[in-house]
């Protein structure tokens, strides 16, 4: 848990004169940290494998932030979790926004 959390930005959560910005996950006014330490750490997080103009397919949390936290906070090592295939999120991503095939990578923009 402690790589996710890193990777996912939990670490900045709870810093109260933050000097970095995370790119990936919540802000800190942004999860709810009371539902967070109530959530039920035995359900599965969601984690999809997908893959944005052709490069290998990556991990994606898409479904269990607030488990995440409270795992974190809590010092738990290990959740369950369902590793979606490329396919089955390729399904999701269809079903859900993207339209078929639909990733894609937008640069930053100048300021």
């Amino acid at each position: 848990m402690p790589a996710w959390a890193a990777a996912y930005g939990l670490a900045h959560l709870d810093n109260p004169s933050p000097s970095t910005t995370s790119l990936i996950g919540p802000t800190n006014t942004a999860i709810n940290r009371t539902y967070a330490m109530t959530t039920d750490l035995t359900q599965p997080l969601i984690v999809a494998q997908i893959s944005v103009n052709g490069a290998p397919p990556g991990p994606l949390l898409i479904d269990g932030t607030h488990r995440l936290y409270r795992a974190w906070r809590e010092h738990i090592p290990r959740l369950p979790a369902y590793v979606l295939t490329v396919e089955e999120t390729r399904q999701v991503q269809d079903d859900l926004l993207l339209g078929p095939g639909g990733t894609s990578a937008i640069p930053p923009s100048d300021p």
